[in-house]
């Protein structure tokens, strides 16, 4: 079992920059594919972006750019760095764990993006 939390979400400008944080327990953090979602208002769940075990990583075309996903598997924290956010950013933010048949989800951090 994992479980997750989420936090750094918050109320920015546009242009602004929030970085979300997401603390995995467990001892094996290292084993997962971490990845970020997002859901706005009236909208399904979206992939962000997702780092591998191997540290490759992926991104929505809506972000490429902008966003950065990094992990540090001696603190169990995978990190979404944001930059020049717009308002479109605006959603819940989720935090994902997989491994094999394993899926966890931490329960979200909002980020509003409005000036």
């Amino acid at each position: 079992q994992v479980q997750l939390v989420e936090s750094g979400g918050g109320l920015v400008q546009p242009g602004g920059s929030l970085r979300l944080s997401c603390a995995a327990s467990g001892s094996t953090f290292a084993n997962y594919g971490m990845s970020w979602y997002r859901q706005a208002p009236g909208k399904e769940r979206e992939l962000v972006a997702s780092i591998s075990n191997g540290r490759s990583t992926n991104y929505s075309d809506s972000v490429k750019g902008r966003f950065t996903i990094s992990r540090d598997n001696a603190k169990n924290t995978v990190y979404l760095q944001m930059n020049s956010l717009k308002p479109e950013d605006t959603a819940v933010y989720y935090c994902n764990a997989k491994f094999w048949a394993l899926n966890f989800w931490g329960k979200g951090t909002p980020v509003t993006v409005s000036s």
